[in-house]
């Protein structure tokens, strides 16, 4: 999914996240109600002060996000068609499932032995549900056309959509809620299954295929199937994530072995020699967001979707004229709360939001100086600038009695180092993506890389107050605690 040359880091930052996110919620209460972590502000020696935030809402699109997934990722497939702040969502997967070794062959000796077929049924292993998962759903499965180029060696793009695809082997329904229930099948026993009965023909030809041509290679097989376009009906509220890795195709048939008749079934997998895609379809026609989005004046609520999503521009006009004054800073801190609707009971929040800065001299986006993990150059591993920096949302109450979520971005090193002129003043970017691509600074000099912040694409989405008005006391805004030199 992201070239080799930053995956070391990445792996090294999300190793590092674990320890300082399990210590977000302390922080998160002592800068709240104290907690001894900052000094007492009596206006004598220390103050507190707060900074008015200007957001303005805008969408990813090509240009600015190309995210692309490997095979072992969590894919989505389904629709979202009643999300009123964020509009509709269409997952399609597109994976093929082979043989787990060539020359391949069926245990019946010679087609003269075989019985005849069963069925065959595609196996989707089930992760998650992002939605209702009380309203029925359909699913159908077209075969890709072979003028497709699929190939396990390329990653898509999880935005577009270049197959295509018109022979349909089956369809079938179902109820989110209900995928985690077991299944009892002859050989299989399981849980987690969506499971989709093809056409008798299509399990016919696979076994009529033999070892000198379709299955003597896989060059050979791709040439005699490329694939499956798992596409999702018009109905639905939901998406749900597969678990490709987890998921077969099982040919079931029954043959005689010695003159004994044998039932058994042959699964073809997603081995190693698989391609996969994965297309999410976002259209806000109608929504909130669609409101929101573009606007030049700032706006009073933000809106935030996990890849392919939305994002916030943030910024502080008062940073520029409080940093010209010799203070210590004993934090600064961006508060950011969800604004409720009665959508969120079914579309949850996402667990971690990120921050980044905009460098305009250099035209990319960075971590934030001094308060965001940078990577050792001597080492390797990474250093926690500040540990108490927050991604990870808190659970409180609202003024109207609704459970919401809040997240407070600890940048007390960022504007200590603007007070003492050894640091620029940047842009921000508030966002939930899968992973950023920033560049963090090590001994003067930027390195790229792009870790993970959540652990899919497509969960998660959050509406929450923009900086106006600047009477609401739940608006976004930096709050500072500091003391004059």
């Amino acid at each position: 999914m992201k070239n080799s040359a930053y995956v070391f880091y990445t792996v090294l930052f999300s190793i590092a996240f674990i320890s300082f996110f399990s210590s977000c919620k302390k922080i998160n209460e002592g800068t709240t109600l104290g907690g001894g972590l900052i000094p007492a502000v009596d206006n004598i020696t220390t103050f507190d002060t707060t900074l008015e935030v200007e957001a303005y809402n805008d969408l990813f699109t090509l240009t600015n996000d190309s995210v692309r997934l490997t095979g072992s990722e969590i894919h989505y497939l389904g629709n979202i068609t009643n999300d009123p702040l964020f509009g509709t969502s269409a997952g399609t997967i597109f994976a093929q499932f082979k043989p787990s070794a060539y020359k391949f062959s069926f245990p019946f000796a010679s087609l003269d032995s075989l019985i005849g077929l069963d069925s065959v049924v595609l196996v989707l292993n089930y992760n998650s549900t992002f939605g209702d998962s009380t309203v029925p759903q359909t699913v159908n499965v077209y075969e890709m056309d072979q003028s497709n180029d699929f190939r396990q060696d390329s990653s898509y793009l999880i935005r577009e959509n270049n197959f295509t695809y018109s022979n349909m082997l089956g369809s079938g329904s179902y109820t989110p809620m209900f995928l985690n229930d077991s299944v009892y099948l002859f050989k299989d026993s399981a849980i987690n299954q969506l499971r989709i009965r093809l056409n008798d023909a299509f399990g016919q030809r696979l076994l009529t295929y033999d070892s000198a041509t379709a299955y003597g290679s896989d060059s050979l097989f791709n040439t005699a199937f490329k694939g499956f376009a798992i596409t999702p009906g018009g109905s639905g509220n939901a998406l749900i994530g597969i678990n490709l890795s987890n998921s077969k195709l099982s040919i079931y048939y029954r043959y005689k072995h010695s003159g004994i008749l044998d039932t058994t079934v042959t699964d073809f997998t997603f081995t190693p020699t698989c391609a996969s895609a994965n297309y999410l379809q976002r259209d806000y026609s109608g929504s909130q967001l669609a409101a929101y989005a573009g606007q030049t004046n700032p706006a009073d609520l933000v809106f935030l979707q996990n890849t392919p999503g939305s994002y916030a521009t943030i910024k502080i006009p008062g940073l520029k004229d409080f940093a010209k004054t010799n203070r210590i800073i004993h934090l600064a801190e961006l508060d950011i709360q969800q604004v409720y609707d009665p959508s969120d009971e079914t579309f949850a929040a996402p667990e971690y939001l990120y921050l980044d800065a905009y460098d305009s001299a250099k035209s990319y986006f960075r971590s934030i100086p001094y308060d965001v993990s940078t990577p050792d150059a001597t080492t390797g591993s990474l250093i926690l600038a500040n540990p108490k920096f927050g991604f990870l949302g808190k659970l409180q109450t609202d003024a109207g009695g609704h459970s919401v979520t809040a997240w407070r971005f600890d940048i007390s090193r960022y504007v200590q180092h603007l007070v003492n002129a050894t640091e620029t003043p940047y842009t921000l970017r508030l966002y939930t993506p899968f992973f950023a691509r920033n560049y963090f600074k090590v001994s003067g000099t930027d390195y790229y890389y792009a870790p993970y912040i959540n652990s899919t694409i497509a969960e998660g989405r959050v509406r929450v107050y923009g900086g106006l008005p600047n009477t609401n006391p739940e608006r976004m805004r930096l709050r500072i605690v500091y003391s004059k030199l």
